[in-house]
């Protein structure tokens, strides 16, 4: 019974049965980073940072016919992966299932019986044939009932098969090991910007926020792409706060920043300590169509290509023809070359520290990255945005 005893008590500090801490006791913090399996040949997995994050989640599973599955590759991966466990303890892997382009989501959890078949096939496949390689699932539908890519099914009542397919998950890796195992995470990422494939977007037309709240282990929240192609004018990909100026319909501003994203979930159901804030370590960019003016909030011919921070650090900061730009309420920096009339919306070390302090001192649970291998060689953003959540930060 002692050693039963210490061994519960382990598995709660290590942050695996997080409901069950008591109300004294804060919940583990998050510290995540999204990590892309075509990545892993310029930043193999053996490199990841597991001394400083708590939680990857590698991207990504798809549907087919139903079912799970991966890319060829990604064997030796999930192999490295519980290598890296098993060196680094403390890390929780999670397998990422579907992203932005990732279709047969409203198939598969269409019904009880299609639910129960995809789910098995998911467990199967990463807690049995590749057992030790990963402690939960993150399910990525983008989006139910609409706002995904054109091409992709959805259906209306997309919105309550997602929480019944959240629903069986925690059900089938609950019943693994007989009952008896370790608690499995189960998260979801949901989205956070207002204007999607086909226009304005509401997130709780898409997802049961409430009910999802209370079946996750905890959300990782895209509070990024709040500017994007499907944007009227230049804008910001992450603002920190709501900025007046910005020409988008009131009602659709007022949510639209990392503020009010997280002000908008809250509202909706979501407690903070279920909210993982994200961050981008990657920048939205236009060609505007103006040539006076500092490029923000400017018509445009075209998104252009900006590229991860690693890139833009290189082939745009502090280069000739780039000016750089700091608005003080999105709390975010830009870049506008007037000569190419090309606008840069990008997060850098300080804007991403200030978006890792608003989580922290709201309380919320932790802070992820998409995605990890955008960041510089020497690990800036990652440390930048893990520092307010590391013992003895304020």
């Amino acid at each position: 019974m002692f050693r039963q005893t210490v061994a519960v008590l382990a598995v709660l500090i290590a942050g695996c049965l997080p409901i069950a801490a008591s109300a004294a006791d804060p919940l583990p913090k998050v510290i995540g980073a999204y990590y892309p399996g075509d990545s892993a040949e310029r930043y193999p997995v053996a490199s990841i940072p597991a001394d400083t994050l708590t939680h990857l989640f590698y991207a990504f599973a798809r549907i087919e016919d139903g079912r799970c599955v991966v890319d060829a590759q990604a064997d030796g991966h999930f192999k490295a992966l519980a290598t890296l466990k098993r060196a680094h303890p403390t890390l929780h892997t999670l397998i990422s299932i579907g992203g932005w382009n990732a279709g047969g989501f409203s198939d598969a959890a269409l019904t009880a019986e299609r639910r129960q078949q995809f789910v098995r096939s998911c467990v199967a496949l990463f807690f049995q044939q590749h057992r030790g390689s990963f402690d939960g699932v993150d399910i990525d539908w983008e989006f139910p009932v609409s706002g995904g890519p054109v091409e992709i099914t959805d259906r209306p009542e997309d919105r309550r098969n997602m929480t019944l397919l959240v629903q069986e998950f925690r059900r089938q890796l609950d019943a693994l090991d007989g009952g008896h195992g370790p608690h499995r995470l189960l998260t979801a990422a949901l989205p956070a910007g207002r204007v999607q494939t086909d226009g304005p977007y509401d997130p709780a037309l898409s997802y049961e926020l409430k009910a999802l709240g209370q079946a996750l282990d905890f959300i990782t929240l895209m509070s990024y792409d709040m500017g994007t192609g499907f944007s009227r004018v230049s804008t910001f990909n992450a603002p920190l706060r709501e900025v007046p100026a910005d020409p988008l319909d009131p009602a659709l501003r007022r949510w639209n920043s990392v503020e009010g994203a997280v002000a908008y979930y809250q509202q909706h159901g979501v407690p903070a300590d279920k909210l993982v804030l994200g961050v981008p370590f990657y920048g939205r960019g236009f060609q505007v169509t103006t040539q006076s003016g500092d490029g923000l909030y400017q018509p445009y011919s075209a998104p252009f290509d900006a590229g991860d921070w690693r890139h833009i650090k290189t082939a745009f900061l502090d280069q000739p023809g780039w000016q750089r730009h700091w608005h003080p309420v999105a709390q975010s920096p830009w870049l506008y070359n007037a000569a190419e009339r090309v606008f840069i919306s990008y997060e850098d070390p300080t804007s991403i520290g200030l978006r890792a302090e608003f989580a922290r001192d709201r309380q919320l649970r932790g802070v992820f990255t998409w995605e990890l291998t955008g960041d510089d060689p020497q690990g800036s953003l990652l440390q930048a945005m893990a520092a307010p959540f590391l013992p003895h930060a304020r």
